[in-house]
Formats: C-alpha cells, sequence, structure tokens
C-alpha cells in the first residue's frame, strides 16, 4: 500500500523529527519506505531519512508492506502533516526558544578606543562574554590500520557491537537523568539512533569483514556518511555531518578502552575552546559553569550551537584553523552576536566586555518589568508592540510577553495544515478565537500568501522559473475568488467577536485593493442575506514591493493602515533572494536603499492620517526602533520573544526626551 502528502513538518525531516518519525515507524511489523523524487528509502533509518532531505512542504510517499501496513500509514502520514510533530517539547532550531537566550543580547557598546585583532567566526548565539580560556582538545584517534586474519573477523565484529551497545547505554543513563531539557534530550535521542543505525553500523560491519580493524572501520564509515551530509543542499543535515563524527568517535573509545576528556573541571563562567564538541558532551557537561563557547567546526545550526542558545550561553563557532590560536589562551572575551573572538583582551577591552556582560545581565533581570507597560511616544502617541503569529498555540507565549495584540496572523499555516482547504467554519472558529483573545486590542490577520515556494493542498500551481515573483499572495486570490471569498466571509463573520483587521500581501498596484473591495461587500451582502452575523473590519495592505511604495500616496487614501513588510521589501528593493547565502550580505535592512524605501511609506501614510506600522523582523530591532518611530509608525509588530525589549527602548526614548 502507499499514499502520498505534502511535508508540514517544520523545517522537514532533520534529525529530530527524523528520529520521532523512525520510531513510529519501528512501532509497526510491516516494512515501511519513505520515496521522495523517485528514491525510496527505509522509514526505520534515521539516517537514511535525514540523508533523503526531506524538506517542508515537499511531496512523498509512505509505502508499506504487511499486515499492519494501513494502520502504519496512517500514522506516518499524520506525522508528516503535523507542523510540529518531533518539535512538540522543544525549542524550534534556529530560533531564540528560552526565556532566558530570547533576553539574552548585550546592548551595543561603543568600542575600545583602539582596535583589538579579532578572530571572525560564525555567530552562533548571541550574547557577550569574558572569562578564563579553558582548552579542550582531545587527541585525535587514528585507526592502527591493521588487517585481521581470517579467524580475527568474527571476534572483532562482536568487539564492534559490544562498542555499538556501550555508548547506547551511555546515552541511555543521560537521558534517564532528571536535569536534561527538554531540546537537549531530543538530539541526545537523535545521536543514539545514528549509533545504532543500519548505515553506519552495515558500512562498519563490511569493512570489518573485509580485514579493517573495527577502529579503522568506524573511522572510516563514519567519514563516508559524514560526506553524504555534507553533500546535500540543505544547511541543517551538512550540520549533521559533525553529530556522524561525534558519534564515530565514542564508538572508538569504547573500542580502545578510552575515556574522553572530562569537562567536569571547568571553572565557573570560563570560555570552553574546542576544535569540536560533541553534542552529547556538550549536553552532559556542567552547563551553567559555561561562560561561552568557542569551536574551530560547528555552525548556527549545529547541535552545539542549539544547545548554546537554549541555554543562554554566547557562542562563536566555525574558526576552522584559527581556533587553534586559542590553546594557549589565558583569558578569551566573545561576542556571539557579532562571531568576534578576542584572545588575551587587554585592560580596556576586559573592562568594556565586563560593562557589556553586567547591562546583559541587568537587562535580563529588568525586561519583565516592561510586560504591562504600555510605551507612548514623547507626545503621548501610544505605540502598539503586538505579536507576529501563525497559530491559535502561539498566542499564550504572544500574552506572556505583553503584546498589544497581533500585527500579524499568517493564515497560510492554517491551510497548510489540512489535506484539503479549510472549510469557511473551521477559518471563522480560528480567527473568532484569535480576536477574542486580544480583545480590545486590534489582530491583523494577513489574507492567504501563499505562492508556488510553499504550495497548499487544493490549490494547483504552476511551475514557476522564480516563484517569489510569481502567482501568489494577492495575486493568486484574486484569480480565485472561490476561495478568497471564503476566506473573506469568514473574516467578517470573525470580526463580530473583537477588532478584526484585514491586511493584503504582495500588493504592487490600487486594483488589487479595490477588487478586494468588492469581493468584501459581495460576502457582507450574501452573509446579510443568510441572517449570519458579522461585522465590518478595517482593511490595510502589507507594504513589500517597490511598486506599492511607489503609488504609497495613492495607496493611502484607499486603506486604513501600512503594515511594512521589511523582509520581502528588503529583498525585492535590493534584487537579492534573501535564502542565498551568497548575496546575505546585500539583504540588509539598514541599506539606504530600504531606510528611504521605509520612509517614502511612513510619509504617505501619516500625510494621509492611516496608521503606519512594521511586521518584519526589523521591527523588533532596538537599534532601528528610535528610527521608525520618528519616522512615524505607531504600530511595530515582532516574535514574542523581542516584545520587552522594544518595550523598553521605546520607553527610554520617552525618558530621554
Amino acid at each position: 500500500m502507499e499514499r502520498s502528502t505534502i511535508v508540514r513538518v517544520h523545517e522537514g525531516l532533520h534529525a529530530r523529527p527524523a528520529t520521532r518519525f523512525v520510531k513510529l515507524a519501528k512501532g509497526f511489523e510491516s516494512d515501511v519506505e519513505l520515496v521522495k523524487d523517485g528514491k525510496a528509502v527505509s522509514a526505520k533509518s534515521s539516517v537514511k531519512l535525514m540523508l533523503l532531505a526531506v524538506k517542508e512542504n515537499q511531496e512523498v510517499t509512505v509505502r508499506a508492506n504487511g499486515a499492519d501496513a494501513i494502520e502504519a500509514i496512517e500514522a506516518l502520514i499524520g506525522y508528516l502533516e503535523n507542523p510540529r510533530a518531533g518539535l512538540d517539547d522543544e525549542n524550534e532550531p534556529g530560533e531564540a526558544g528560552s526565556e532566558t537566550a530570547a533576553a539574552a543580547p548585550a546592548p551595543e557598546a561603543a568600542p575600545p578606543a583602539a582596535e583589538i585583532p579579532k578572530l571572525q567566526g560564525v555567530a552562533a548565539s548571541e550574547g557577550v562574554a569574558i572569562g578564563p580560556a579553558f582548552a579542550h582538545f582531545p587527541p585525535e584517534i587514528e585507526g592502527p590500520g591493521r588487517r585481521l586474519q581470517a579467524d580475527e573477523i568474527e571476534g572483532e565484529l562482536e568487539r564492534f557491537r559490544g562498542a555499538v551497545a556501550s555508548v547506547q547505554a551511555r546515552m541511555d543513563r543521560t537521558l534517564a537523568e532528571n536535569n536534561l531539557s527538554a531540546g537537549d534530550r531530543g538530539i541526545i535521542a537523535a545521536l543514539r539512533d545514528i549509533a545504532a543505525d543500519d548505515s553506519l553500523t552495515g558500512e562498519v560491519e563490511r569493512l570489518i569483514k573485509g580485514g579493517d580493524d573495527a577502529v579503522s572501520a568506524v573511522i572510516a564509515a563514519a567519514a563516508t556518511i559524514a560526506a553524504d551530509f555534507s553533500a546535500v543542499d540543505d544547511h541543517y543535515l551538512n550540520a549533521r555531518a559533525d553529530d556522524v563524527h561525534a558519534v564515530g568517535r565514542q564508538i572508538c573509545l569504547v573500542l580502545l578502552g578510552q575515556d574522553e576528556l572530562s569537562l567536569e573541571t571547568i571553572p565557573q563562567g570560563a570560555i570552553l575552546i574546542a576544535d569540536d564538541i560533541g553534542a552529547w558532551d556538550l549536553a552532559r557537561a556542567p552547563l551553567k559553569r559555561i561562560g561561552g563557547v568557542v569551536c574551530g567546526h560547528g555552525g548556527a545550526t549545529s547541535h552545539i550551537a542549539i544547545i548554546a542558545r537554549s541555554h543562554g550561553i554566547p557562542a562563536v563557532l566555525g574558526l576552522g584553523d584559527k581556533v587553534n590560536e586559542l590553546r594557549t589562551a589565558r583569558e578569551v572575551a566573545i561576542d556571539g552576536n557579532a562571531g568576534h573572538v578576542i584572545v588575551d583582551p587587554d585592560q580596556a577591552t576586559r573592562a568594556d566586555f565586563t560593562r557589556r556582560v553586567e547591562a546583559a545581565a541587568q537587562e535580563r533581570a529588568g525586561l519583565k518589568v516592561f510586560k504591562s507597560v504600555t510605551p507612548t511616544r514623547a507626545d503621548g502617541t501610544v505605540i502598539e508592540v503586538a505579536a507576529n503569529i501563525g497559530s491559535l498555540e502561539e498566542i499564550e507565549a504572544a500574552q506572556e510577553a505583553g503584546a498589544m495584540g497581533v500585527g500579524l496572523f499568517r493564515t497560510e499555516l492554517l491551510f497548510m495544515r489540512h489535506m484539503h482547504l479549510p472549510s469557511e467554519d473551521m477559518q471563522a472558529e480560528t480567527y473568532s478565537a484569535l480576536a477574542k483573545a486580544f480583545a480590545p486590542h486590534s489582530v491583523i490577520v494577513r489574507t492567504l500568501d501563499i505562492g508556488g515556494d510553499k504550495p497548499i493542498a487544493g490549490i494547483e500551481f504552476p511551475d514557476e522559473e522564480n516563484p517569489f515573483l510569481g502567482w501568489r499572495g494577492i495575486r493568486m486570490c484574486l484569480d480565485r475568488p472561490d476561495i478568497f471569498k471564503r476566506q473573506l466571509r469568514a473574516l467578517l463573520r470573525a470580526a463580530v467577536h473583537g477588532n478584526i483587521k484585514v491586511m493584503l500581501p504582495m500588493v504592487s498596484e490600487i486594483a488589487e485593493v479595490t477588487r478586494t473591495r468588492a469581493l468584501v461587500a459581495e460576502c457582507a451582502a450574501e452573509l446579510k442575506a443568510e441572517g449570519v452575523p458579522h461585522a465590518d473590519f478595517d482593511l490595510g495592505v502589507m507594504i513589500e514591493t517597490p511598486a506599492a511604495v511607489l503609488i504609497a500616496p495613492a495607496l493611502a487614501k484607499e486603506v486604513a493602515f501600512f503594515s511594512i513588510g521589511t523582509n520581502d521589501l528588503t529583498q525585492y528593493i535590493m534584487a537579492a533572494d534573501r535564502l542565498n547565502p551568497t548575496v546575505a550580505k546585500l539583504n540588509d535592512v539598514t541599506n539606504p536603499a530600504v531606510m528611504s524605501a521605509i520612509e517614502l511609506t511612513a510619509k504617505a501614510g501619516v500625510g494621509a492620517g492611516i496608521m503606519v506600522g512594521m511586521c518584519g523582523e526589523a521591527a523588533g530591532r532596538p537599534d532601528l526602533i528610535p528610527a521608525f518611530i520618528n519616522m512615524g509608525l505607531t504600530e511595530l509588530s515582532m516574535s514574542a520573544a523581542s516584545i520587552q525589549r522594544a518595550k523598553k527602548t521605546i520607553a527610554a526614548m520617552t525618558t530621554e526626551r
């Protein structure tokens, strides 16, 4: 039996979601395969599954053959269609998940008078730290390269299998400890699966049967699989190469009867320096004593970075051979925001970093008081600091942070969660719950912003060479009134329960607004005729195309508000794909061209007397908030983690005046 679906798992089947998927698959007797682009792999192998590189919004097929095939397919399809699969009890990779990590960044400070030599690495976990260097450079393991005699092979196989069992037992004991966070636990579980995966053990056993000693075989097999991960066109999966090497090292240590150098003796506040460190070793380390982490290997998506972020530990990774300059360092200062490492800082630098560390600690302690603050401009105008969210599950976190409503509710997740287009009733229930939760504050709902780069079930998108410039957002909605009217009717119904506002994405001409108004009027007339309670809502537009900026004065006469989407506006102004690392430096909202576009938009909105807000990532940047408010913006919407910091920034502006 087989069945196809679109994968909704957030960021795809990377390590932890893949581990959970394999565990689920192993619970069925049937042989189960996952197929993508014609390639089929066992659904019971974590490594093979990760190497398949299944990404979010890709189509896959689940095949099952056996007595419980129907049950297996139903369960596995359900998992693949769940955006939170494998991430339900932990922070998602790449995000500031914990309260500590979210509040940790140190405020910007003027650099010391003299330019201090810095080592540049990857800014993997934000924050600053200074402390004694703790060098952790375990000797590299090399295989003896001994050729086995025929009568030695079986014994070497047993020795290898025993080493794998020993590593798994150690990891099981670690997992049984109560002091692990959910995120750390998920990482260790993924490493445990790699240790026993057929892809690794099978290759090692093949090499041993060919005459290689066990240690040499493990090193070679781990190198082969790690190379496979490095070759995949996915930054997260590339980082799994380090995990494979780390697991291989643990198996080799058991085979050699050696112990890894311990981190138990690291002093309070020390900066851990290593060429590489396994996620298992770091998760088991006394993390509360570690002031920062510096590594030659690793990147922002490595498990080392994820652990560091979840525990609020500044980290700079990916220094390469430059990490060797730290082997004999006495003291190290690191800036996890900029990716800088300073070896044996002078007195002025030490004083500067000490001040920044103290300031960050004070900020963490003081931010909570801003939860209930209503920030205002010097003239008394309230600045609404709202939340960007994509589901009802995010309401609690936004409320806990002190969100003054919702500045961007992404409706596409509601559509992506289901194999069929959500009904009007389902949408109305969701939007109503949102409105009730934040009343009397406003909730700005963005109409379906979907395109060929993130397809959904029920809408057939054409093949496009550049879907970011294609049939998406308001363009698609106006061409599919059967879909658009269902959403507009649901929003009119939800407006009865709170302050609903509706925002149109990807607007590039005034006709798109007038055509939408006609559809809204049509929907309202239908609901009135049917006797269905409904209410009007304010209609606004998202300013994210250069065209919208250039016609902003005319647009402002047609709508109730503007919301500037800096993420897409920046990539369109700079003609630089924001997902392309080779042009990443061009995707800078502070570029004069982008800031000019924001200022032009604000001037047009303020001149017309409508609200001007911002819902892009830049809205939460303390260094830019004063400029935006001075331009006339009165609403800033951001992730929940940034809300209290933004309120503090605005309050400081008022105090200074």
